[in-house]
């Protein structure tokens, strides 16, 4: 089972994420929502997101082999790369296992490196 096609809330995303993708996500979205508590959880482009003055600061998303934490920026992971050693990345998209949250540390310098650049 993957995440439904156009889900509305994050809740209805998650819901449709088989385990332990699920508990994993849950796991990343609380780390997130204590290193932002102020944002509006939203969906953006189809994914759950953390939006902050209008502005999307962090995301996150189920994928079939790995999971993905999103900053919505291309200027997020360079500026962290000592930071990101032993983690896969693109530009837009940091992989990491279906069943290892990411440290809370780390996903607290993602957000604090996009509001920064975000200004918000």
């Amino acid at each position: 089972m993957s995440a439904p096609e156009k889900p509305t809330t994050v809740d209805e995303y998650l819901a449709g994420v088989e385990e332990p993708k699920r508990s994993t996500l849950e796991a990343v979205r609380a780390s997130i929502r204590r290193a932002v508590p102020d944002a509006d959880e939203v969906i953006s482009y189809g994914m759950p997101a953390f939006r902050l003055g209008g502005k999307v600061v962090a995301g996150f998303a189920a994928f079939k082999a790995h999971l993905a934490y999103l900053p919505h920026s291309g200027s997020v992971f360079p500026q962290l790369a000592d930071e990101l050693t032993g983690f896969t990345y693109t530009d837009g998209s940091l992989h990491f296992a279906v069943d290892e949250p990411l440290p809370d540390a780390l996903v607290a310098r993602l957000v604090e490196v996009r509001r920064a650049e975000a200004g918000v």
